[in-house]
């Protein structure tokens, strides 16, 4: 699709990672918001991030000669979708999190002293459950049977709802970070903390394609009332 990487500077964080296979993990890795900022371009983001553009691209550059095709989820039905959506993302972060919230209480009382310990992450990712599932119930329970009653249809109301919430849950995550240091464990880390962090990088990649694949195919590939 893209022969010259220079192409790619201009295109949304969203087009890049729904059309590059692979595109997903080299922007996570740069902290490129691709959902809830998908419609900036990478020159955009990289000024705004302070990054050098020539290095990302250079990174992405590989992925353009793999020959593979990314999933074409624009051909994909509103149901397949919804149901896709539920089976990979919804259940895969009510199984998450309550493992993350053991670790992290766990890392918290065992290194109390310790000057890199997160310290409140147990009470911030507590509460991420509450708002995540709340996010969720109301998408399957509300939402979703909605858009898969009427095919194509677009309710502005309940989607400009989980927007907004989506925005909210790329908030939580900026505010993760700083309570884990970007997320870096230190060098006397026990297996304990590296395997909470390593979680962690889990979790916001996952919660990152999830918003992404809602806000830029499944909502926008409905049409307006």
């Amino acid at each position: 699709m893209y022969s010259d990487p220079h192409e790619l500077t201009e295109l949304p964080l969203s087009t890049l990672a729904l059309n590059i296979p692979g595109a997903t993990a080299i922007l996570h890795h740069y902290r490129l918001d691709f959902c809830c900022r998908g419609q900036q371009s990478l020159a955009e983001a990289c000024l705004n991030r302070n990054l050098d553009l020539e290095r990302v691209v250079q990174d992405l550059s590989p992925l353009l000669s793999r020959g593979q095709k990314a999933t074409d989820w624009t051909q994909y039905t509103t149901r397949d979708l919804t149901q896709h959506i539920v089976q990979n993302y919804h259940e895969q972060h009510r199984q998450q999190l309550p493992e993350l919230i053991r670790l992290a209480r766990r890392v918290e009382r065992v290194h109390v002293q310790h000057p890199s310990c997160p310290h409140g992450l147990t009470d911030f990712l507590d509460q991420m459950v509450q708002e995540l599932e709340s996010h969720m119930i109301k998408e399957e329970q509300v939402l979703f049977p909605m858009l898969n009653h009427q095919p194509g249809h677009r309710p502005e109301g309940p989607i400009a709802v989980m927007m907004r919430e989506h925005v909210q849950h790329g908030e939580a995550l900026d505010h993760m970070r700083q309570l884990t240091s970007d997320i870096q464990t230190p060098d006397d880390a026990c297996t304990t903390w590296r395997a909470l962090y390593h979680e962690l990088h889990h979790l916001e990649e996952q919660l990152m394609e999830h918003i992404h694949l809602e806000n830029h195919v499944l909502f926008a590939g409905l049409t307006q009332e």
